[in-house]
């Protein structure tokens, strides 16, 4: 089994940073494909970062692109979300994801992803 727990959502204004992380343990691999992705209200979860597999590919949604920086320390097992220039639009519950199996083609695709964190919320409001 795999357990995903997230933490570091928060409340902030737009134009602030935020960072926020996911600590894997359990039936971890340092080749699992890794990911964020965000719920807000009445929406369907989306993609918002991964990393592909052990190979340091890392892949973003359009909407995140250039503030939002996925990375992942393998000596922590710990995935990190490092979002500046945030705006109202990014408020969401933000959940980690991790999978072994996981194809190139099914990185923003949440039903490919067997494990999942209980998600942090990030509020961006003036």
């Amino acid at each position: 089994q795999v357990q995903l727990v997230e933490s570091g959502g928060g409340l902030v204004r737009p134009g602030d940073s935020l960072t926020i992380s996911c600590v894997r343990s359990g039936r971890t691999s340092q080749s699992d494909t890794t990911a964020w992705f965000r719920q807000a209200p009445g929406k369907e979860r989306e993609f918002v970062a991964g990393i592909f597999r052990n190979y340091g590919r890392t892949y973003y949604d359009d909407s995140v692109k250039g503030r939002f920086t996925i990375s992942r320390d393998n000596a922590k097992n710990t995935l990190y979300l490092q979002m500046t220039n945030l705006k109202p639009d990014d408020t969401a519950v933000y959940y980690c994801a991790t999978d072994s199996r996981i194809i190139l083609s099914q990185v923003r695709i949440a039903s490919s992803y067997d494990y999942w964190g209980q998600g942090t919320q990030v509020t961006v409001s003036s």
